[in-house]
């Protein structure tokens, strides 16, 4: 694998000149666009296929795969751009077969979806996923699951191998999260009871995997309760062989104060769950000054307490499938960033001449534009940062890693984590 910076002159193909690979190839492997502009400072993932096939009239996904005794999932993982068989094969279409890039080892991949993504990505994005859970299902304070049109994505995962987690957090429809409900929850033995048995319910009749709790913003005072909801439902969930997920606000110390982290116990939930996930981003959100979503300067600190309190191995480690583009002068509680994908990113920089660059301290890309008078600031990921963060999660020896979330395309992420660390996937 080489990741190539774009400088003044470069154009794909004289990129793929240099690297003695196929332009349409490159384009593929980092989401390009026709007619391939490039932008200066663009980070680019450049693979080494050493079996190839071009597509001849009459070839299918099945007799490609035969004919080379691959599965249909390699298939997909090595070809973003057949979007799971949702775009047909066409006539002298380059797919790769095999790259010179082996994984050493296999890392548990997640990543959360929205009902509503678009069957394209959905269909891409599975082949390389461990795992995937809809987001979200609710609850009301007696205990009550309520219902979540799931069936698209259940089908889709069934389809591609990839395992649903069933996800239930205390987000309402007002788009919060609300530790009121949470408080409701826990301290009626009753609501709990009932809830869980809902869950085991709609686990076992939907065929999900295991369960992601994710109750954000809990109060302080209710810490305790909250990591016993946990150790609770995994007991009720075990004799199923259903896992226990949690997810973790990214805290530093066990006494990091505010209303986001004092509700989650490390060593509690680390204990009471299965497997634990940081939410290891938003550190640029949307009403925040601009700064990198998920710089690894921060994230490193986040991951050094929690290994403290929790063994490496049941640790999966989140990154940002997102960026933002901010509007200057940021104004404290008026501006508020917009969210694009990264690819979209890079775009925005072709389109507005712009420079990209790199901060070596946060490992992540950005750069500035003007459209009309107004001045933006742009940070987002990229294959630089991608391998910085996947590098990390391997450093640690961490149990593998999960997006928030799938709903935009990123070929370059799917590929370096595929091809170079491996995915535990069907």
């Amino acid at each position: 694998m080489s990741l190539y910076t774009v400088k003044s002159g470069d154009s794909l193909y004289s990129i793929a000149g240099a690297f003695g690979s196929v332009p349409a190839l490159i384009a593929e492997w980092n989401g390009l666009l026709p007619p391939y502009p490039l932008a200066v400072g663009q980070s680019l993932l450049i693979l080494s296929p050493v079996q190839t096939h071009t597509v001849m009239r009459g070839d299918t996904v099945f007799s490609v795969c035969s004919r080379y005794g691959i599965t249909q999932n390699d298939l997909f993982r090595k070809n973003p751009s057949l979007c799971g068989g949702y775009v047909p094969l066409s006539v002298g279409q380059t797919l790769v077969i095999e790259f010179a890039e082996k994984p050493d080892d296999e890392m548990f991949s997640y990543a959360y979806a929205y009902t509503f993504i678009e069957e394209r990505i959905l269909r891409q994005t599975l082949p390389y996923l461990s795992a995937l859970a809809p987001f979200t299902y609710g609850f009301t304070s007696d205990g009550t699951l309520l219902s979540l049109p799931d069936s698209k994505l259940l089908s889709a995962c069934s389809n591609y191998g990839t395992m649903p987690l069933m996800h239930i957090s205390t987000l309402t429809e007002s788009g919060g999260f609300s530790n009121e409900l949470a408080s409701e929850l826990f301290a009626s033995e009753e609501a709990q009871n009932n809830l869980i048995s809902e869950i085991i319910a709609e686990m076992t009749e939907k065929g999900y995997g295991g369960l992601d709790i994710d109750f954000e913003f809990v109060f302080a005072y209710d810490a305790e309760s909250y990591a016993d909801f946990i150790a609770k439902a995994r007991a009720a969930l075990a004799p199923y062989g259903y896992t226990v997920y949690a997810a973790l606000a990214p805290k530093t110390s066990a006494s990091q104060p505010g209303l986001l982290y004092e509700g989650h116990l490390y060593d509690k939930i680390g204990a009471a769950a299965d497997k634990v996930f940081l939410m290891t981003y938003e550190w640029g959100y949307t009403y925040g000054p601009p700064m990198a979503v998920a710089p690894i300067n921060a994230v490193r600190r986040v991951l050094d307490y929690a290994v403290t309190e929790i063994p490496p191995e049941k640790i999966i480690m989140g990154i940002p499938n997102y960026g933002y583009d901010w509007t200057l002068p940021y104004k404290s509680g008026e501006t508020r960033a917009k969210l694009i994908s990264n690819e979209e990113a890079v775009r925005i920089a072709i389109q507005n001449n712009a420079e990209i660059r790199f901060d070596e301290m946060a490992q992540s890309p950005y750069f500035n534009y003007y459209s009309g008078d107004a001045r933006h600031e742009v940070w987002f990921e990229d294959p630089r940062s991608i391998e910085a963060k996947l590098s990390l999660s391997n450093e640690y020896g961490f149990f593998g890693v999960g997006y928030w979330n799938a709903m935009r395309p990123f070929n370059s992420n799917w590929l370096i984590l595929s091809q170079i660390y491996g995915v535990n996937v069907p």
